[in-house]
């Protein structure tokens, strides 16, 4: 990462996924025992705030063509920060609701430009390393919260809550600060041509439903680890605590090393690598059924460390590849639009774990067919992306001409 995003951006950026990590997991328990909400009351209400931050990509992409990245990454915090301050005055259902989604239009602005200022610090040439490193904080970051909340889940109570509410808000105002004071990315004005409308480029798109594809197995291993380890094997109850911690070990500490290993794969190979770890994955989880039940806490953690792995070769090149595929004069609309690959898995993860309840295999049978698609479909996509985009060695690709060349033009 270029200089002038050193260390400031994997600082702030760090702070800002341990406050996560601190709150995200207590925002129902929060709500019902120190807001008084229902449990049921409250789920809804959380999760009607969730679904409204899905409506803030398109506006946020805009945003960031036109004023840049940074700003809007650091509003996003300081909105994030006024909607946690918020949940220490909610006191019934419409405070809870306007906190929530405070925090999920924040968090949704946040990273529909993440991404566009990682590129942006980097500078020049290819930015699959910036995006490893940058992964790598984040997880340390985030591992670090959920570890500091899960204190504060076995004794600390409601006062605990309010602790964690507070240095959330705080947290969030420090990671705003170092990256307006100490971050120096110069904003690179978009191309004056006109916008390219992200809903007209059909390879995008399939790149943003492949990424999704991908997302959604790591996702369905953090909220399906818990039922399958307890309700279908049953297996030790320290472990479904203990393969997440396994998970964020290893991606937080082996980003550039995966990277490195794997230099000399193209983007679209690194990620069909990801899948086939993802099948694997899959396989050693569920061959977990079959095995002496002593053998469990070494079979699922060596199935997570394969995932964790799978997921190292393939989040960064996802990253890059995006960036790359995006017009200049509509970097931002793309990126932001990107995001919803991420959303996405993140809505349809639960109801894959629920298929749990038809059938111990069955869960992961769609992950397998989500892999296998997703493999198959960059396949197809690569020769209609933008030249040079797959490539590891290119840092702003190619639009591809709209129509044959004739003799002595060139495309623009």
């Amino acid at each position: 990462m270029a200089d002038r995003g050193r260390p400031a951006l994997p600082v702030g950026l760090g702070i800002d996924d341990f406050d996560a990590g601190l709150f995200l997991p207590l925002s129902v328990v929060y709500a019902t025992t120190v807001a008084g909400l229902s449990l049921g009351l409250a789920g809804a209400v959380v999760t009607a705030g969730t679904v409204a931050g899905l409506l803030v990509p398109p506006p946020a992409g805009r945003l960031v063509d036109r004023i840049g990245p940074k700003p809007v990454v650091i509003s996003a915090q300081l909105v994030q920060a006024v909607g946690a301050f918020g949940y220490l005055a909610a006191h019934g259902a419409g405070g809870v609701l306007i906190a929530t989604v405070l925090l999920a239009g924040g968090r949704q602005l946040f990273f529909c430009a993440l991404v566009g200022l990682v590129a942006d610090a980097a500078g020049e040439g290819p930015k699959d390393r910036p995006f490893a490193v940058v992964m790598m904080v984040r997880s340390a970051g985030f591992g670090l919260g959920t570890l500091t909340v899960g204190v504060l889940l076995g004794g600390a109570g409601p006062p605990g809550y309010r602790v964690a509410v507070v240095g959330y808000g705080c947290c969030l105002l420090v990671a705003a600060i170092v990256l307006a004071t100490l971050l120096r990315v110069p904003h690179r004005p978009a191309p004056s041509a006109r916008p390219v409308s992200v809903l007209r480029d059909r390879p995008f798109l399939g790149l943003i439903g492949v990424s999704g594809l991908f997302v959604l197995v790591v996702d369905f291993f953090l909220v399906g680890t818990p039922v399958f380890v307890l309700d279908r094997l049953p297996g030790p109850a320290w472990l479904p605590g203990a393969m997440p911690a396994l998970h964020t070990a290893l991606t937080s500490s082996l980003g550039t090393f995966a990277l490195r290993c794997t230099r000399r794969w193209d983007r679209p190979r690194g990620m069909a690598l990801g899948a086939a770890g993802h099948v694997l994955w899959c396989a050693i989880t569920l061959a977990a059924i079959a095995v002496p039940h002593g053998w469990l806490p070494g079979n699922l953690p060596a199935g997570v460390v394969v995932l964790a792995l799978a997921s190292l070769v393939f989040g960064p090149r996802a990253d890059a590849l995006a960036e790359a595929s995006a017009p200049a004069e509509s970097r931002g609309r793309y990126l932001a639009a990107f995001q919803y690959a991420f959303t996405g898995a993140q809505v349809v993860a639960p109801a894959v774990a629920g298929l749990f309840a038809v059938s111990v295999w069955l869960p992961f049978a769609v992950v397998v067919a989500c892999s296998v698609t997703a493999a198959l479909g960059l396949r197809v996509l690569v020769p209609r992306l933008p030249a040079g985009a797959t490539l590891p060695g290119t840092s702003r690709a190619r639009r591809p001409c709209p129509r044959r060349r004739s003799r002595g033009t060139r495309c623009p």
